[in-house]
């Protein structure tokens, strides 16, 4: 995951930093040393990190609180608030036609950078975010297999969404009809997938200029690659010189990316990262904002996020029924198996950890474990009877034999999960016990 490395260094340094006394231009020019270092590490333009440092300690010592306030907790917040700032603080979303007419979003971008994936992707968080009604125009007729690709993305969606294309029509024409047909059948959005290229030429330039002059764009989008690293603000340069971009979409973070351009490419270049992906999945993109990703490279955990990615993926039906369960004392193995299914849909547990406050940090292997464990509860309680789900009390011996027999564990994996299912429901009678869950609860 991108800025890991970087989020784990940071933390580090300022752990060091608590353990300090009082905080002096020492152990400051110090810490700040170290930053630097971690910053440069992360493959972040040096122009930006040295102003990034000459600005926090510039304020660390203007505030004049060196030896009046925890230097951890101040240097922090200094280092946040900068963060913050150097990603393009503020509102980063796209702004809705509120006219009737479809709001259309150009995307362009280099082959490789998972433009048309992120295009569909886009159509997606906008159908089930924003409630739009979006319209895909594959205007690529030069890659081969390009509008199937974009066609068989939309299908993905959930509802699917619509793709218009005709190879036998030039990218102008097909972004012109395309924009007939979304105003003629009210559709919210339109997003235009222009062809890409190995590198930028004048004839790619000129197909998008065109597209611009005929069709009212109100976003221009350019995905890139946040593997490439540096050269990302190079990519975003050049096609800034010759087309008006409006915002990026910052493609595969999830990867082994140092993350050093996300930091890096705002200051240089003055485009807003708009989008993030951060993974293979339809559903893995998400807006950007510059305050959750500086709360999140902190190591402090990014809690909204994790309330919408909950509300988003959560059956509340599900949910509310099994709470109501656990208010009414009749939790057992059944509900405990609905917990970690709806968990599962959260997503892998290393992106969810990254959103939980001061979450220990859990190496790959603990993960997989993870992975595996909360697996094997579900193959074991798939194997029991309906009673036996309903009164685990009645679970002994024998009936512990056929149970990991037909789940291919052993008897000690199913002694486990059923301790594992005590001090779960004794956790969920403590909540019920608190008047303040409780009112949760009866939500």
């Amino acid at each position: 995951m991108a800025f890991e490395s970087l989020g784990n260094r940071l933390s580090g340094i300022f752990k060091k930093l608590k353990g300090q006394a009082t905080l002096t231009e020492k152990n400051m020019d110090d810490m700040l040393q170290e930053v630097k270092k971690a910053l440069l590490e992360a493959d972040v333009n040096y122009t930006v990190v040295s102003s990034f440092i000459e600005e926090i300690k510039e304020e660390a010592i203007g505030q004049k609180v060196l030896s009046k306030v925890s230097p951890g907790e101040m240097v922090v917040k200094i280092v946040y608030d900068k963060m913050e700032k150097l990603l393009g603080e503020g509102d980063n979303d796209i702004c809705f036609n509120m006219t009737g007419k479809p709001t259309v979003i150009m995307m362009v971008g280099l082959q490789g950078t998972g433009k048309t994936t992120s295009a569909a992707k886009l159509a997606n968080l906008f159908q089930t975010k924003n409630k739009k009604k979006v319209l895909l125009g594959a205007l690529d007729i030069y890659r081969p297999a390009a509008v199937e690709q974009l066609t068989n993305l939309g299908k993905k969606c959930d509802p699917i969404v619509d793709t218009y294309s005709d190879l036998n029509k030039s990218p102008v024409d097909i972004a012109k009809d395309a924009y007939q047909k979304a105003l003629n059948e009210h559709y919210d959005i339109l997003i235009l997938d222009t062809a890409g290229r190995l590198e930028i030429d004048e004839k790619l330039m000129k197909e998008l200029q065109d597209i611009q002059k005929n069709v009212e764009v109100n976003e221009t989008l350019l995905t890139v690659d946040s593997l490439i690293g540096q050269n990302a603000t190079n990519v975003a340069l050049k096609f800034n010189q010759e087309i008006k971009i409006t915002g990026l979409v910052m493609t595969k973070l999830d990867g082994d990316s140092r993350g050093g351009a996300a930091l890096s490419i705002k200051k240089l270049t003055g485009i807003p990262i708009k989008y993030v992906g951060s993974g293979e999945k339809i559903d893995d993109l998400e807006n950007f904002f510059p305050d959750r990703m500086a709360s999140r490279i902190l190591g402090m955990g990014d809690i909204v996020s994790l309330v919408e990615e909950i509300q988003s993926k959560v059956d509340e039906k599900q949910a509310e029924k099994t709470s109501r369960r656990m208010m009414q004392g009749q939790f057992d193995l059944v509900d405990m198996l609905s917990i970690m299914k709806q968990m599962n849909k959260l997503g892998p547990l290393s992106k969810i950890m990254a959103l939980v406050p001061n979450a220990p940090k859990l190496s790959s292997e603990q993960i997989d474990q993870a992975q595996i464990a909360l697996k094997r509860t579900e193959v074991i309680i798939n194997s029991m009877t309906k009673e036996e789900r309903r009164r685990p009390e009645m679970i002994k011996a024998n009936r512990k034999l056929r149970i990991a027999s037909g789940s291919g564990t052993t008897p000690k994996d199913v002694n486990n999960l059923l301790e594992s299912y005590e001090q779960m429901k004794k956790q969920m009678s403590n909540y019920k016990n608190n008047p303040m869950m409780a009112r949760f609860f009866r939500k």
